[in-house]
C-alpha cells in the first residue's frame, strides 16, 4: 500500500497526530489541505504516467513501469515521454529521478552515495523549507506540498522496510503484492470511508488539480545548488535536468486524473450472490481471498495500529524538524 490510497492515508492521520500535538506546521497543512495531500504523493512518485499505448486505439494506459496486459487485441508498444527531441521511457525517468524524490531508497548504483541516512531527514527536510521560504517566496501552499512529500519519504521507508519499526504481518509479509490490495482495500473502505467520513472521489480530483511547485526540482536537487540545502548537502545537484524534471511533473498531473479514476474503480465493492460486499476479481485473484476474508486477515495483522504506527512516526519526524528550526516555531498558530 504505497499508492495513492496508501500515502493519502498515511498523510491524512499523520495531519491528525501533528494537530493533536499542536505542532506550528500543522495549520499550514490544513489551509492549503490538497497541497499537502498531494506532495505526499506526487512530490515523491514522480512515475505517475502512462505504461504503453494501446495498438489498437491508440490510448495510453497503466502506470510507469508496471507491466501492463489490459489492452484491447493485447497488443501494445511503450509510452514515452518527449522531450527536446529525446524519448524517455518510464524505467528511465524512474532511474533518474526517483532517488531523489525518495531519499532514503531508489537510487541507481552510481547515485547511490547520495542516499540521504535516516538519523539526516530532518535536517534535509528542514533546509527544504527553508530555501523554500527564501527563494519561492512566502507561499504557504508550497511548504504544505513539502511537508506532505515528508511524510512520503518517512512512509514509504516503513512500509517498504527500508527502516524498521513496522512489525506488519499481512499474508506472507509486510509489503507483497499478494497482500497489498488487502492494505489498499482495507485503507480505502475502513479507515478512509468508515473512521474518516472521506469523499475519496473529491478528495483525489483536488490533488490532480494542485499545480506543479517548483521547489520540487530544489528538493530533488534538480536546479543550481543554492541555500542552506546545498550548504549541508553539497552533492549531487543536476541543474541541466531542470527542462526534463518540469516535464515529467507536468507529466504526473496529467495522468494523475486517469490514474486516479482508475484506483478508484479498482477499490469499488459489489454485492456477491449472499447481497455481502465484494472486491473486483482481479484482486480475489491477487490475494486469492474475497473480500470478508481480506477484512479479517487485515484486522488479525493489526493493520490499523501498524498504520497508525507510521503516521506517528512521520509526525514525529516533523516534530524533530520543528526542533531544529527558529523560523518554522516562529510560524503562526492561528486556527485555520
Amino acid at each position: 500500500m504505497s499508492g495513492i490510497v496508501g500515502h493519502t492515508t498515511y498523510a491524512i492521520l499523520t495531519l491528525k497526530e501533528v494537530l493533536r500535538r499542536k505542532l506550528r506546521t500543522g495549520p499550514i497543512a490544513v489551509r492549503h489541505y490538497s497541497a499537502f495531500l498531494a506532495g505526499a504523493y506526487l512530490g515523491s512518485d514522480i512515475q505517475t504516467m502512462p505504461s504503453v499505448t494501446c495498438a489498437a486505439n491508440n490510448e495510453e494506459a497503466g502506470y510507469g513501469g508496471i507491466p501492463y496486459s489490459g489492452c484491447p487485441g493485447g497488443s501494445s508498444k511503450p509510452w514515452m515521454l518527449r522531450v527536446d527531441g529525446e524519448d524517455y521511457l518510464p524505467r528511465q525517468i524512474h532511474g533518474l529521478f526517483y532517488g531523489r524524490s525518495h531519499l532514503i531508497f531508489g537510487w541507481t548504483k552510481e547515485d547511490e552515495s547520495l542516499r540521504v541516512p535516516w538519523d539526516h531527514l530532518p535536517e534535509y527536510f528542514a533546509a527544504s523549507l527553508h530555501d523554500a521560504i527564501d527563494f519561492y517566496g512566502p507561499s504557504e501552499r508550497t511548504l504544505a506540498y513539502i511537508l506532505g512529500w515528508t511524510v512520503h519519504v518517512v512512509s514509504d521507508s516503513l512500509i517498504k522496510s527500508f527502516q524498521p519499526g513496522l512489525t506488519l504481518k499481512l499474508l506472507d509479509g509486510t509489503y507483497t503484492p499478494r497482500n497489498r490490495p488487502i492494505q489498499d482495500l482495507f485503507s480505502f473502505h475502513e479507515i478512509g470511508i468508515r473512521e474518516l467520513g472521506l469523499d475519496w472521489a473529491a478528495t483525489l480530483a483536488d490533488i490532480a488539480a494542485t499545480p506543479v511547485e517548483a521547489a520540487q526540482l530544489h528538493f530533488m536537487r534538480i536546479s543550481e545548488p543554492r541555500g542552506e540545502l546545498a550548504r549541508m548537502f553539497k552533492g549531487g545537484w543536476k541543474p541541466e535536468r531542470k527542462k526534463l524534471m518540469m516535464a515529467v511533473l507536468a507529466e504526473n498531473r496529467r495522468w494523475a486524473r486517469r490514474h486516479f479514476n482508475d484506483e478508484l474503480a479498482e477499490m469499488q465493492l459489489s454485492p456477491n450472490a449472499k447481497g455481502k460486499p465484494e472486491a473486483n476479481a482481479g484482486l480475489q485473484k491477487t490475494t486469492g481471498l474475497d473480500y470478508e476474508a481480506m477484512i479479517e486477515a487485515a484486522r488479525a495483522s493489526d493493520l490499523r495500529g501498524q498504520i497508525g504506527k507510521i503516521a506517528s512516526e512521520a509526525a514525529s519526524i516533523i516534530e524533530a524538524i520543528e526542533r531544529r528550526s527558529a523560523r518554522l516555531r516562529a510560524l503562526s498558530t492561528a486556527p485555520f
